[in-house]
């Protein structure tokens, strides 16, 4: 099939290969196909192109470095004889940048694996998207149909390591395009990653001369391609973009401010850190957990349209208000939730998770709350922390966000309604700690008090409601959907 007779001797079908791990260090040393039938006999391995990256990466970064030197020369900034030296002396640094890009897109790849079975059919709806625009053929790809894919996930298994690679790679290359049509790369805030693309000695001396970079604009929008991608995944924009109606630009934009607003910059290192030291699944627990608060912020900051006033003012507006929240919120959490909390901070911490970074990554689970109570006027965030939380136990708010979490969604339109409940949940807990603050007061306890007082007849019809759910059991869409409108006729 691969038509090389003269290697027939020496070539095998993938499902014959005994080796546990395969790293290809040349092209074609085995086909997609073969890959992929490596890979679901439980083989371990990536693709040509994404083992040999990291190459590609350094030549580009070797071009833009020499392009930028030759700018200073031209400028009389740099002596032509030292040129050379000076590129020399920044070898190490350019082979540090270019493996840890490397190593994020390896990561990427495994927290796709990871999550594989669980969001195949997003990874399907992602593929045929993409055939519509004309910006895929998965017949040249060799991804399986979606009968196929289909046929995969009901036996347990979903696309490939190798096929996540394929996705992985048109993903950025779309996301990429979309970014260069925009005015993403003049953004002064995400301007900054071209700062970040070169060493240090290039951004000391000529800083203020990377701008004049004639592949700027390609510098900034493959960078923040690379981010946004290996962090939240292939489909994050384009899906986001569909539920939202916002366009891709937009969903890079507020991804920046719910990154940044969250100082995930601080996070990831932490758990990178942790390669040897604990087991690979708690790892991709850790950083499946932060990628999934990461969604729900970007979708927060698109639906509340705080993307619209740019990013470095959405972030100084959101900052002070979530730090305030993280700071107050174990000691304010319920009993029943502290005690979740507690487990699972517990529960990473056995596995040898260091104690701060475990109760950090803990907290992130809180992040739809602590962004509804940064933004909610007036009142020390302190205790308005403390009302939220209370407000929310004592009416059984925290009951319905559970069993919406735990809603099993397969697909673009339950996950939707899913986020549509979870939407509403938390602005009307808000609208109802805003009105609470709003009363007169010493103490959160004092105007959660009065709040109930004020609403008894309402809150009554929404407790029994609730009462006569927990009964029942575990809910389902159509339970939580009634429950959601007692909730509304207490607004």
């Amino acid at each position: 099939e691969v038509g090389d007779r003269s290697n027939d001797g020496v070539r095998i079908d993938g499902n014959e290969l005994r080796a546990r791990v395969v790293g290809e260090g040349g092209n074609l040393g085995m086909t997609q196909l073969g890959r992929v039938e490596y890979a679901l006999q439980d083989g371990r391995l990536n693709t040509d192109f994404i083992d040999n990256s990291a190459g590609v990466n350094c030549s580009d970064v070797e071009v833009n470095t020499k392009v930028l030197l030759g700018m200073a020369v031209e400028r009389k900034q740099l002596r032509a004889g030292n040129r050379n030296a000076l590129l020399a002396s920044m070898t190490d640094e350019v082979a540090t940048l270019v493996l840890r890009n490397n190593q994020l897109q390896g990561q990427a790849l495994t927290l796709l694996e990871a999550e594989s079975r669980s969001r195949g059919t997003e990874h399907a709806e992602f593929i045929r998207a993409l055939e519509r625009s004309g910006d895929l053929d998965r017949r040249i790809e060799f991804l399986p149909a979606d009968e196929a894919l289909q046929e995969r996930l009901r036996s347990g298994q979903g696309l490939t390591r190798p096929e996540l690679a394929v996705v992985l790679s048109y993903a950025k290359i779309w996301l990429n395009q979309q970014l260069l049509t925009s005015d993403i790369p003049e953004d002064p805030w995400l301007a900054a990653e071209l700062d970040r693309y070169f060493p240090r000695p290039l951004r000391r001396r000529f800083g203020t001369l990377a701008k004049d970079h004639p592949l700027r604009r390609e510098i900034i929008a493959t960078a923040v391609t690379n981010l946004l991608v290996n962090r939240s995944g292939p489909t994050f924009a384009l899906r986001l973009a569909s539920e939202t109606a916002a366009t891709v630009p937009q969903v890079a934009r507020a991804w920046a401010i719910a990154h940044e607003a969250l100082e995930l910059a601080q996070v990831w290192p932490a758990i990178e850190a942790l390669d040897g030291r604990v087991p690979t699944d708690v790892q991709t627990d850790l950083l499946l957990a932060v990628t999934r608060q990461l969604r729900h912020a970007t979708h927060w900051v698109i639906t509340q349209r705080r993307h619209q006033g740019g990013i470095a003012t959405a972030i100084a507006a959101l900052q002070p208000g979530l730090m305030a929240f993280w700071q107050a919120a174990p000691g304010a959490l319920p009993k029943a939730l502290a005690e979740r909390q507690a487990a699972r901070i517990a529960r990473y911490a056995t596995a040898g998770v260091p104690m701060p970074l475990a109760t950090r990554v803990a907290l992130l689970e809180m992040t739809l709350p602590a962004l509804q109570v940064a933004t909610l006027a007036g009142g020390a965030k302190t205790e308005a922390t403390a009302l939220y939380l209370q407000l929310g136990d004592r009416i059984g708010l925290g009951w319905l966000q559970e069993q919406v979490e735990a809603l099993q969604v397969v697909g673009r339109w339950p996950a939707l309604a899913r986020s549509s409940l979870r939407d509403e949940l938390y602005a009307f807990q808000a609208a109802f700690t805003a009105a609470a603050l709003a009363l007169p007061g010493k103490t959160a306890g004092q105007r959660l008090s009065d709040w109930q007082a004020r609403h008894t007849t309402g809150l009554a019809g929404l407790q029994q409601t609730l009462a006569e759910m927990q009964t029942a059991g575990t809910a389902d869409f159509a339970t939580l959907s009634v429950a959601l409108q007692a909730v509304r006729r207490v607004v």
